[in-house]
C-alpha cells in the first residue's frame, strides 16, 4: 500500500484526475481517482494534506473509486502549523460551515449530497460510501439523509467546537437521519483517540444516543499515535486526533493501521466489493 510516513514535502496530486463539479450552481474543485463503486471523502482541517492523499489511494488500492473534494485549504499542502490562522480561523466563519453550537447543520453537506449522487450515478453500484475526517467528521453521518449514501464513516468529528457533546446538526436533521439508519439499517463506523479534547466520548456518547447499536463507535489508546505529526497536529491540534491521517503509524499489526483497515472492509463490504487478494 501506498506509504509516506516521515515525508515533509507537498504532494502534487499527479495521480488524480482534477474536475470542476457543480451542484445547485455551485462549483468545487474535485480529485478523481480509482474504479468501482465511489467514495466520498472529505478532508480534514487544515485541507487535502498528503496524510489524505495517502488514504485516498489506500482506498482507490482496495478497488474502490474516490471523490475527493476541496472544501477549504491549499490542496496537496504540507500541513504547518500557521495554516491555523490561514485555514481555520477562516473555515470557522464562512457561510458554508457551522463550527459553532446552536448553528445546526451546515449548509456544505447540501452540496456534498449532490456530489454523492453525481458519483453513485457515474461509478454505479448498491451506493456511495462517505467519509468524514476531523471538521468535515459529521458531514458523512448528515450525507445519509441522500439514499445513495449507504456506507458513512464518522472520523473524529470535531464539530461544534465549543460543544464536546454536539452534533452539528439540527433537530429535524439528527431525527430523519436517526430514521434512515433505522429504516435501511444502516451502521455508522467512527473512531477516535481515547484523550482527544476534540472529539470527546462526549461526543460518542450522544452518537450512540441517536443511533443505538448503529453507532459502531471506536476509541484507541491515546499512545497509539504517531507521536511526530506534522506541525499543524503536533502545535495547533495538541493531542492524538487523527486516527487514520496524521497520527497513523504506518506499521503492519499497528492499532492505526487496523483501523484503516477496519475502514476499508466496511466500506468493500457495503459497497459490494470484493477485497482484493
Amino acid at each position: 500500500m501506498t506509504s509516506r510516513q516521515g515525508r515533509q514535502d507537498d504532494d502534487p496530486l499527479d495521480d488524480f484526475e482534477r474536475r470542476d463539479v457543480v451542484v445547485d450552481g455551485v462549483g468545487k474543485r474535485v480529485y478523481v481517482t480509482g474504479d468501482g463503486p465511489a467514495v466520498i471523502l472529505m478532508p480534514e482541517m487544515p485541507g487535502i494534506s498528503p496524510d489524505v492523499a495517502r488514504f485516498a489511494r489506500w482506498i482507490r488500492d482496495a478497488g474502490l473509486s474516490v471523490y475527493l473534494p476541496s472544501l477549504f485549504g491549499v490542496d496537496g499542502a504540507y500541513p504547518h502549523a500557521k495554516a491555523a490562522e490561514a485555514v481555520v480561523r477562516r473555515a470557522c466563519v464562512s457561510a458554508e460551515f457551522r463550527a459553532f453550537a446552536g448553528g445546526g447543520t451546515s449548509p456544505v453537506v447540501g452540496w456534498l449530497r449532490g456530489l454523492a449522487r453525481i458519483a453513485h450515478a457515474e461509478r454505479g453500484g448498491p451506493g456511495v460510501g462517505a467519509v468524514g475526517l476531523c471538521f468535515t467528521g459529521n458531514f458523512a453521518l448528515t450525507m445519509a439523509l441522500e439514499p445513495a449514501v449507504v456506507a458513512p464513516v464518522v472520523n473524529h468529528p470535531s464539530l461544534p467546537l465549543d460543544d464536546p457533546g454536539g452534533l452539528e446538526m439540527d433537530a429535524a436533521d439528527a431525527a430523519a437521519v436517526a430514521d434512515r439508519v433505522r429504516r435501511d439499517g444502516l451502521t455508522v463506523l467512527a473512531h477516535r483517540f481515547e484523550g482527544d479534547r476534540w472529539c470527546t466520548g462526549r461526543r460518542f456518547a450522544a452518537y450512540r444516543a441517536l443511533l443505538g447499536d448503529a453507532f459502531d463507535g471506536r476509541v484507541l489508546p491515546a499512545d497509539a499515535a504517531n507521536p511526530d505529526p506534522p506541525p499543524f497536529f503536533r502545535d495547533v491540534v495538541g493531542c492524538a486526533h487523527s486516527v487514520v491521517t496524521a497520527h497513523l503509524v504506518d506499521r503492519d499489526g499497528h492499532p492505526t493501521v487496523r483501523a484503516r483497515d477496519d475502514i476499508l472492509a466496511f466500506l468493500q463490504e457495503r459497497l459490494g466489493e470484493a477485497a482484493p487478494a
